[in-house]
């Protein structure tokens, strides 16, 4: 005899077999207990979820030769010819290979005859939003009063493409997707009847892969036992699905906490010799992030899909909220650009420069954590750094002091001429102008806010404010009023939150109330406190 693949051989005959969709089965068994049984059902969700698996059964139960029930008993020849698809009265219709009103009405012609041999004629439309509008039209009156031999089962994935019309005459029941704790417990049922040695690990590693749907399960569980030659092993399901082992995202994680770019590098370049889908490792690396904001947010909570959860509570302790947060969306949004890097490396390095490059200050430092300066081997071996790179590095400070320098030259030049009287004398710098006798409190807020970079280091800012008001450029100030220019790559962080920390922080520092006045300018991404 033939091979039958798993998903077939392991088809659901009864209610009691499927997994999951609990409360579509409650609703379809009180329905023939009863008696209460419509004329037509609308089955939809995604793929692989059991639609097509579920009309076949309400297909036996209504043309079971015991008489109609919940539980047909599965050795009728009706119940047998409609296990083996071969029942005359049940009618399987791929909606996408006949989409013409033709064909749709060749089919309403023999809804008029009684069954040749069952209780019910019972039609299974499938994929059924494939339809034209023309043959949903021709559907309309014999779904909405079909004879009282007739039943429809419809099945979908994009019910959104079903005209109203046909979604009001129809029993509508959603078909969710499944949980990975869901597919594993069927696949280690099936595991052990068929005798196949299997890793836990590796049949959940199959369970999530499946992305919720139990015919993908069965399929990978199929390649997954020819790939390992009759048993399943972690590493061969790994090395068989591209995907990455939670060893190397700790190990960027670490690499990250550290700003150890050099083992960045090192990791990516395992992970292409190993030949593993650098498009996963964005996604594993956003959903861990995901989880240790969780940590973060709930220490209590636990995920029990998660083997490695121990590891990532570890991790979350190298990890701040808000590096977790911009890890998070640097990763989600390296995952939407990969296609338009050059190559999946590329974009994967880059992304991970990235994570460095705009990781968030250390407190009263004003500036991001300088990345390592060894190496991964010289840091295991105690040695100095190789010449090249450390020279490199000194290159990188000089270029970053005269860069700098530079720029205060230019600006001070630039304010000098600015501020040039009608005569063409110089005039007298703004922050040298002296103050109004005012109160205490006014008079060291002024001194204080004449230079922005020294006043906002001050500040009690943290997080995502704290890099927003970094960015800031002070326009001009009065007693009650502040007005900033805000670079237009940073708009989208200034949020309602984000201004109501900053005012209340510098209301605080000054000692009376301010407002913010902030106006989008187009400039470069540059703080000021980087000059």
């Amino acid at each position: 005899m033939s091979y039958q693949v798993l998903a077939r051989k392991w088809r659901p005959h009864t209610f009691e077999d499927l997994v999951g969709q609990e409360h579509v089965v409650q609703a379809l068994v009180n329905g023939l207990d009863q008696d209460r049984v419509h004329h037509a059902f609308l089955l939809t969700g995604t793929r692989g979820v059991g639609k097509t698996t579920i009309a076949r059964i309400l297909a036996k139960c209504l043309n079971c030769e015991q008489g109609v029930s919940s539980t047909p008993c599965g050795e009728c020849g009706s119940c047998i010819d409609v296990d083996e698809g071969r029942f005359v009265d049940m009618l399987e219709i791929d909606a996408a290979s006949k989409t013409k009103v033709d064909d749709t009405r060749e089919l309403l012609e023999t809804v008029q005859y009684t069954p040749s041999r069952g209780r019910y004629k019972v039609y299974i439309i499938d994929e059924v939003h494939m339809l034209s509008g023309h043959s949903f039209n021709a559907l309309l009156k014999t779904l909405e009063e079909p004879p009282p031999h007739v039943k429809f089962i419809l099945a979908t994935t994009d019910p959104q493409k079903l005209p109203i019309t046909i979604l009001s005459r129809c029993l509508r029941f959603s078909l969710t997707r499944l949980l990975p704790d869901q597919i594993s417990s069927h696949l280690d049922k099936i595991l052990q009847t068929e005798s196949i040695d299997a890793e836990a690990s590796a049949v959940m590693r199959i369970a999530r892969a499946a992305d919720g749907s139990m015919r993908d399960g069965l399929s990978l569980l199929d390649q997954a036992i020819a790939f390992g030659g009759g048993s399943l092993k972690d590493s061969d399901v790994a090395s068989m699905l591209g995907s990455i082992d939670h060893v190397h995202i700790a190990a960027i994680i670490d690499a990250l906490s550290s700003a150890d770019a050099g083992g960045l590098m090192k990791i990516v370049n395992d992970l292409v010799s190993q030949s593993r889908n650098l498009e996963s490792v964005l996604d594993e690396l956003a959903e861990a992030m995901h989880r240790i904001s969780l940590i973060h947010a709930a220490p209590a909570f636990r995920d029990p899909e998660r083997a490695d959860w121990d590891a990532l509570v570890e991790r979350a302790q190298l990890i701040s909220p808000e590096d977790a947060q911009l890890y998070y969306q640097i990763a989600i949004n390296g995952r939407r650009d990969l296609g338009l890097a050059p190559d999946p490396r590329t974009g994967l390095e880059m992304t991970l420069l990235r994570m460095l490059a705009f990781r968030p200050a250390e407190p009263g430092t004003g500036s991001a954590p300088a990345p390592v300066a060894k190496s991964a081997a010289a840091q295991d071996t105690g040695q100095p750094a190789d010449e090249p790179e450390a020279s490199a590095q000194a290159t990188n400070r000089g270029l970053s002091s005269g860069r700098s320098e530079a720029v205060k030259a230019a600006r001070a030049a630039f304010d000098q001429l600015h501020n040039a009287g009608d005569d063409g004398s110089p005039a007298t710098p703004a922050a040298e102008l002296p103050l109004e006798p005012d109160t205490a409190s006014e008079q060291a807020g002024d001194k204080a806010a004449q230079d922005w970079a020294s006043l906002q280091a001050s500040l009690d800012l943290s997080g995502v404010t704290r890099e927003f008001a970094r960015n800031l450029q002070l326009e001009k100030r009065d007693e009650k009023r502040w007005r900033f220019l805000v670079p237009d790559a940073l708009e989208q962080l200034g949020s309602q939150s984000v201004i109501r920390s900053l005012q209340s922080a510098l209301s605080t520092h000054l000692g009376h109330e301010v407002t913010l006045d902030l106006h989008t300018e187009a400039r470069p991404l540059e703080s000021v406190a980087a000059v």
